[in-house]
């Protein structure tokens, strides 16, 4: 019988550095954050990268973590739905508001993938109009049909926030 090699990862999520020094090769950073670092509020959803709810931020661009190897965000700064809203009056990001705001989710099961997603899309420019949202969104599945609010959400906040809030 082969046995996978481990591989000592250290991940950068939220701030605070998590040594992993056994982790099995094939370890997504799906898995790493869940089963490792008890961080559950990335969901697993298709398992292919379809749907998005896996999205998280790695060095600040949005990324399917159900696709990516643990092993190769070594270093990387990792961004989660439970590091977004750090700070501020509420605790929530301004995104996490608008979606509470404009009723942004129905079962809930999509949403942080589709905050992540959106910080995301704030930060590369991707806000100018609801058809941009949509088509740089499209990524991200949403089985309740929530859209027009998700994206009502997004506009706002791409409206109200600047470059450096986003």
């Amino acid at each position: 019988m082969t046995t996978t090699p481990a591989v000592s990862v250290t991940l950068h999520v939220n701030g605070e550095a998590h040594p992993l020094p056994e982790l099995d090769s094939r370890t997504t950073l799906l898995d790493a954050l869940r089963e490792h670092l008890k961080l559950t509020g990335s969901k697993k959803g298709c398992g292919l990268g379809m749907c998005g709810a896996c999205t998280v931020l790695a060095d600040g661009r949005r990324i399917k973590s159900c696709l990516a190897l643990a092993a190769l965000y070594d270093g990387k700064e990792i961004t989660t739905i439970e590091g977004l809203g750090r700070g501020g009056e509420t605790g929530l990001h301004p995104l996490q508001q608008a979606f509470v705001d404009h009723d942004g989710f129905q079962c809930g099961y999509c949403t942080p993938g589709q905050i992540m997603s959106a910080a995301g899309l704030l930060r590369e420019g991707h806000a100018g109009s609801a058809e941009e949202i949509r088509e740089f969104m499209s990524g991200n599945l949403c089985r309740c049909g929530a859209y027009a609010n998700i994206v009502a959400a997004i506009a706002e906040v791409a409206a109200t926030t600047g470059p450096d809030e986003k």
